[in-house]
């Protein structure tokens, strides 16, 4: 789950209301992906020239492409992305399907916005669609603030301990197809409880990364 949070609070209390619009991928039209494309690189550049890099020619995807969005936007434009894509993982020997989250991202002037907000607006969109779960993956530094905003509202569960096997989105010489992370597997019981999560040290995407 490629997530960015601002430590900005800058300009907070005089912001404009953000508006979230719900919209399938085939429903975006040119312009709607130029936006976002500049959106992401305005969003991901200051973690690093190689994260911006995936949203260049106005791309509006980093890895896997999503099949839903839920995006905010203000006055000044987007303000807030969260993506979905359904489909099978497999949890040790378990296939399951998921509701993949990712492309999450908060403008950096917007830190209050948060990444409840976003979980908020596409949690009720992911009951309607009849997952059993939703998925993500987050770094192992942002435990704390996910476990602050999620995990203790009980929106989430946040999983250690799991190694993720994914492909990479292009195909590179010098590169093996497939890469192994250690990260945190971020669980959202949607249609079924936590407790039928199943138990395994290893979770294959078998596709890349949303």
């Amino acid at each position: 789950m490629n997530i960015v949070v601002s430590s900005s609070t800058a300009g907070i209390s005089m912001r404009s209301p953000v508006r979230w619009r719900v919209v399938w991928e085939n429903e975006l039209r040119l312009a709607d992906h130029i936006e976002l494309s500049d959106f992401f690189r305005k969003t991901y550049g200051p973690t690093g020239a190689f994260n911006a890099k995936p949203f260049e020619g106005h791309r509006s995807w980093a890895g896997a492409r999503p099949e839903l969005r839920a995006i905010g936007y203000d006055a000044r434009g987007v303000a807030a992305h969260i993506g979905a894509l359904r489909r099978f993982i497999k949890v040790g020997d378990v296939d399951l399907l998921v509701a993949e989250l990712g492309l999450y991202g908060v403008r950096p002037d917007l830190e209050g916005l948060g990444i409840t907000h976003s979980m908020r607006v596409m949690y009720p969109v992911l009951q309607k669609l009849g997952v059993p779960f939703g998925f993500g993956t987050v770094r192992h530094a942002l435990k704390e603030h996910l476990t602050r905003l999620l995990a203790r509202r009980g929106l989430a569960t946040i999983i250690s301990g799991v190694s993720v096997r994914s492909t990479l989105p292009d195909v590179y010489l010098k590169l093996p197809p497939t890469r192994v992370e250690d990260v945190l597997v971020l669980v959202l019981p949607i249609g079924r409880p936590i407790s039928e999560w199943p138990t395994g040290t290893v979770i294959d995407r078998n596709g890349p990364e949303l």
